[in-house]
């Protein structure tokens, strides 16, 4: 495998910047922050915050699978939210996807995410 592999996936959205989607490095995956794109459409899921939050997770996860891995390979997140009143609610979110031990984790409250979304997450995955 070389150095840096590139991790691309029809399953996720495209990116919308200067990034990839993620990037190999050894056994350690580095996935950019998903928002909560359609990838069909790449238009942003309607529905608040709980439906923005579940199309964050269905993203990472695409993005997981295409590196060889799953969200149970995640070691580490960022969550970005608009409103840290959403915290709650991403906590029991989060839940759904991920059993424990649960990553290492931060959460932190912006004045703005791209597109307007509410929620924004990124993460690095460990295959080893």
């Amino acid at each position: 495998m070389p150095k840096d592999q590139i991790i691309s996936t029809d399953a996720a959205p495209s990116a919308i910047g200067a990034y990839s989607q993620a990037v190999r490095t050894g056994d350690t995956v580095y996935i950019s922050g998903q928002i909560p794109l359609d990838p069909q459409t790449m238009e942003v899921v309607q529905g608040g915050f709980e439906a923005e939050a579940h199309q964050v997770f269905k993203n990472l996860k695409a993005v997981a699978e295409a590196a060889g891995g799953s969200l149970d390979d995640v070691v580490r997140a960022t969550i970005y939210m608009m409103d840290l009143n959403d915290f709650a609610k991403v906590n029991e979110i989060m839940g759904e996807y991920f059993d424990a031990p649960f990553p290492a984790r931060a959460a932190v409250g912006v004045a703005q995410l791209p597109k307007g979304v509410l929620v924004e997450i990124d993460a690095i995955l460990s295959l080893a």
